[in-house]
């Protein structure tokens, strides 16, 4: 879903038009101060952002969503200062369009930058789920969960399984950058700290699941 963030009706009605002709699905935004509870409550997979709306700015809605998503986000707006161009990106826009513009050209870049997202990730995430290795965060349904660097590194080896069982061996291969000499106990230990931390956002759910004697897969 393509989440249209503009005040202009015209203007949203043309971009969602030539959206749904392209084959995505759509939902329209007008006022700023619903902006970040759409973001959450749908998890768009690109977000086409005015910087100038009723009640809440572009930049300060970018900022917040860059909290907790790293969905793609296209900024538009009539401004044209390179300071508002470059705040934008620096806040985490993906791309920037000044109008006017062609609807074309806007569907054209979504895809490029779409093919791009997805090549980079390479395989899917598990819904609900966002690991940023980069910038060392992640998110579950929309909240930020508070990890060390072996947790981190540890949940984003049992996503990239896809469900895949993954031995202790297998894990402690990926949890230290110093290849420091460690048990299988702490495998463990890592991996009781995680699932606390997973089931304090999905309390009806163990997340990850424990196969004796071979090893740990993530149920999401």
């Amino acid at each position: 879903m393509i989440l249209v963030i503009e005040d202009e009706p015209k203007l949203a009605a043309l971009l969602v038009d030539y959206l749904r002709a392209a084959g995505y699905e759509t939902q329209w935004v007008a006022d700023g101060r619903q902006a970040v509870a759409a973001v959450r409550a749908g998890r768009p997979q690109f977000i086409i952002l005015d910087l100038m709306l009723p009640g809440r700015d572009g930049l300060d809605i970018c900022r917040e969503v860059r909290t907790f998503s790293e969905v793609p986000i296209m900024m538009v707006t009539a401004r044209v200062e390179e300071i508002d161009r470059l705040l934008g990106l620096e806040l985490g826009a993906d791309d920037y369009v000044c109008k006017p513009f062609s609807p074309r050209e806007v569907v054209a870049r979504i895809k490029a930058i779409l093919r791009r997202t997805q090549n980079n990730q390479g395989l899917a995430l598990p819904k609900g789920l966002l690991i940023d290795m980069e910038h060392y965060c992640a998110s579950l349904d929309g909240h930020g969960l508070t990890l060390t660097p072996v947790e981190l590194r540890l949940l984003n080896a049992l996503a990239q399984a896809k469900g895949r069982i993954l031995s202790r061996d297998q894990l402690l291969g990926q949890l230290y950058d110093d290849h420091r000499v460690v048990t299988d106990r702490t495998v463990d230990s890592h991996v009781k700290n995680l699932r606390r931390k997973l089931q304090a956002l999905r309390p009806e759910q163990d997340l990850i699941r424990s196969i004796y004697g071979v090893g740990y897969c993530l149920d999401l």
